[in-house]
C-alpha cells in the first residue's frame, strides 16, 4: 500500500520550512523539545486524514503569520492500480527519482509513479485539499482524491483517544481488518422500543415533581400537552450506526476500559493485520503507558525487525529502550531553526549503532560530552552531584549527556563526537593527554565547532588529581584507594611506579612531616592508573571520589586544573546560549 516518499511543510506551527524524505518503514523522530516532532505527525495526519474539515487557529501559523498560508504536501509512492488509474488521476500522476529526491510533473520511464496531496490553509482558516499537478493547473483543472481513496489512505493514529479504534466506527482499524460489517439497526431499534416502554413506567415515580411542574406551566401558557405527561425514551434520538458496536471481553466488559498501553498494543497489532488496506501509522510518544518489555513488543508488532517493513510508521519517543531496539537507519533527529527545519537520519556508520546500544540516552539530549574513558564520566558525574548539592544547576537539567568512548584508541572519542556533531548535537570531548590523538583529527573536530578539554602536560586524569589537589585532598585519595583495594595492593603499585624508591608507608609519613612532594605526587598518579586494578578505574569509584574528595577540595586546588573543570561545566551551561 502507499508510502510517503516526500513531506514538505511550510509555515505550520514552529516549522517555517521542512523537506523530508522518510524511510519506507520505521521513522522514529527524536530530538529536543520544540523541535517540531509532533507537528510533523500532525502535518501528515491533517494532509492525508479522511476529514472534511479541520479546526485551525492563528496559532497554527508560523510566528502567527496568517498572511503566509500553511502548505503541507505529501507525495505518495508505491501506489496501487486504483491510484494509478489514468481516467481518475491521469493528469495528476508524477514521477519521483529516489536517488536525487526530485519530482517531475510528467511520469518518467525510470521514475516511480507518485501522487502529491496538498493541504492549504489561508487567513480565513478554511482548509482545502487538492492534488498537485502543473499540467492540470495550466488547464484550469483541480481535484482531490476521491473520498473512498482518502479513507483507504488515511493514516491510523494511535494517541490518547486510541480506544476509538476498538469500535466499528468510521475510519477505525476494525473496519480495515476485514470486509465484514454488522447491521445493528433492527436489533437496536427493537431494544430501544422495549426499553422505552419499561422506562416510562419507572420514570413516573422518579420524575413526578418535574413532570408536574412541566404540566402546570404548559397549562398556564395554553400549551395543549394533556394533564398526564410522561418521561419516555425517544427511540428516534438514538443513533443506530455501526459505531454503536464495540469490542467487549468474555465477561462483557468493554475493551475501551483497557489501560492505555494495552490499548495501544492491541491497535498496533490490528493495524498490522489491516496493512493491506492502510499501511501508514502515526504514534506520538511511543512509550506512553508501556513498560520496557511492552515497548519492545510494540516495536516488534510494528515490524521494526522485518525487511521489508509491513508498515510505514511515523512516531516520536523519549524512551532509551526504543532507541536501543531500533537501528540507526530507523532513527531521525529533528532539528529546528527560525527559517528552516531539518530531519537527519542517524545512520549506522562510525560506531553509531554501538553508541545507540550503549548510550541511547545521549541521543535524547541536545548536548553530548564524549569522555575518553569511564574515569572521566565518573569525575563529571561526581562533581555534578557535588555542585548540585551546593545550589548549581545539574548538567542533566541543562540537557547534557555523557558518553564513555571506552578508552583505547585516542582518536575514538573524536569519531563518536563527530558523529553526534554531524547530527546537530553540541559535542565536546574530554580526554587524557598521556596518549595524544592524531593532530589532524582533533583539528578537524574543533574546526567544525567541537570543543576539546584535555588534561595538561601529557597527564592522564589520575596524574591531574594527584598533582593538582591539596595535600589534604591527596591524602584522602590515598586513603580511599586503600579502602577500595587494601594496603598491600596500593603499596605494590607505589613501589612499582617508583621502581622501589618509595612505598605506601613512606608517602604517608612524608605527608605528615613536610607535605607530599611533587615527586611523590607524580608517583601516586602513575600508580593510581596501573593497567590492572587501577585505583579509581570505574564510573562508580571515580564518581564517589569526585563527589566526596575532589569537589570539596577544588576551591583550594591548582588554579589551572580548576579552570579545566570550570570549562567542562561552563560548556554545559552554555547549552541554551
Amino acid at each position: 500500500m502507499a508510502r510517503v516518499r516526500v513531506l514538505e511543510i511550510r509555515n505550520f506551527r514552529g516549522i517555517k520550512a521542512l523537506t523530508w524524505y522518510p524511510a519506507p518503514g520505521i521513522n522514529c523522530l527524536i530530538g529536543p523539545g520544540d523541535s517540531g516532532k509532533s507537528s510533523i505527525l500532525d502535518a501528515i495526519d491533517f494532509c492525508l486524514g479522511a476529514r472534511r474539515s479541520i479546526q485551525f487557529t492563528d496559532a497554527d501559523f508560523h510566528l502567527l503569520d496568517v498572511e503566509t498560508p500553511i502548505a503541507i504536501e505529501v507525495t505518495l509512492g508505491d501506489l496501487d492500480d486504483d491510484l494509478k488509474n489514468l481516467d481518475a488521476y491521469g493528469m495528476y500522476l508524477r514521477g519521483f527519482d529516489a536517488d536525487t529526491g526530485t519530482i517531475e510533473d510528467e511520469p518518467e520511464k525510470d521514475a516511480e509513479t507518485v501522487l502529491t496531496v496538498k493541504l492549504t490553509v489561508a487567513s480565513d482558516l478554511e482548509p482545502t485539499w487538492a492534488l498537485v499537478s502543473a499540467r492540470a493547473e495550466v488547464q484550469g483543472l483541480t481535484r482531490n482524491l476521491s473520498w473512498g481513496d482518502r479513507v483507504r489512505l488515511a493514516p491510523t493514529r494511535i494517541g490518547a483517544m486510541a480506544d476509538y479504534h476498538l469500535g466499528w466506527r468510521r475510519g477505525s482499524v476494525l473496519n480495515r481488518v476485514s470486509e465484514e460489517r454488522a447491521d445493528a439497526s433492527a436489533a437496536l431499534a427493537k431494544a430501544a422500543r422495549d426499553a422505552r416502554a419499561a422506562f416510562g413506567d419507572q420514570a413516573q415515580g422518579q420524575l413526578g415533581e418535574t413532570l408536574g411542574i412541566v404540566a402546570a406551566t404548559a397549562k398556564e401558557l395554553g400549551i395543549a400537552i394533556g394533564e398526564h405527561i410522561k418521561a419516555m425514551l425517544d427511540a428516534h434520538s438514538v443513533s443506530f450506526s455501526g459505531g454503536t458496536i464495540s469490542l467487549h471481553d468474555e465477561d462483557g466488559v468493554p475493551l475501551r476500559g483497557l489501560g492505555i498501553g494495552s490499548t495501544r498494543l492491541l491497535i498496533a497489532g490490528l493495524q498490522r493485520r489491516a496493512a493491506a488496506q492502510a499501511s501508514i501509522i502515526l504514534i506520538d510518544e511511543l512509550e506512553h503507558g508501556l513498560e520496557p518489555h511492552r515497548i519492545i513488543r510494540l516495536l516488534g508488532s510494528l515490524g521494526a525487525k522485518e525487511t521489508p517493513s509491513p508498515l510505514q510508521v511515523f512516531m516520536t519517543t523519549h524512551s532509551p529502550v526504543a532507541l536501543r531496539e531500533l537501528s540507526g537507519n530507523q532513527l531521525f533527529v529533528a532539528r529546528g531553526a527560525i527559517d528552516k527545519h531539518d530531519v537527519r537520519a542517524v545512520g549506522t556508520a562510525d560506531g553509531t549503532q554501538s553508541t545507540i546500544r550503549s548510550h541511547p540516552d545521549a541521543f535524547l539530549a541536545p548536548n553530548v560530552i564524549v569522555c575518553e574513558g569511564a574515569s572521566e564520566v565518573g569525575l563529571i558525574r561526581g562533581l555534578d552531584q557535588y555542585r548540585t548539592a551546593s545550589g548549581h544547576e545539574a548538567i542533566t537539567a541543562q540537557g547534557t549527556a555523557l558518553v564513555d568512548s571506552g578508552g583505547g584508541d585516542s582518536d575514538r572519542p573524536f569519531a563518536r563526537a563527530a558523529a553526534f556533531h554531524a547530527l546537530g548535537y553540541r559535542a565536546a570531548v574530554v580526554r587524557d593527554d598521556d596518549k595524544k590523538p592524531t593532530a589532524a583529527v582533533e583539528a578537524a573536530f574543533t574546526a567544525n565547532g567541537g570543543t576539546v578539554i584535555a588534561w595538561r602536560d601529557g597527564r592522564a586524569l589520575e596524574d591531574e588529581l594527584f598533582l593538582s589537589l591539596t595535600d589534604d585532598g591527596v591524602g584522602k585519595l590515598l586513603d580511599r584507594a586503600v579502602e577500595l583495594h587494601g594496603e598491600e595492593l596500593v603499596n605494590e603499585h607505589i613501589k612499582s611506579a617508583s621502581q622501589n624508591a618509595k612505598d605506601l608507608n613512606g608517602v604517608q609519613t612524608e605527608a605528615l612531616i613536610d607535605g607530599i612532594t611533587a615527586e611523590s605526587r607524580a608517583i601516586l598518579g602513575k600508580a593510581a592508573r596501573a593497567k590492572k586494578a587501577g585505583w579509581f578505574k570505574s564510573v562508580t569509584w571515580m564518581e564517589d571520589v569526585a563527589r566526596d574528595i575532589v569537589g570539596p577540595d577544588l576551591a583550594n586546588a591548582d588554579a589551572a586544573f580548576r579552570a579545566l573543570i570550570d570549562g567542562v561545566f561552563g560548556w554545559a551551561g552554555d547549552a541554551g546560549q
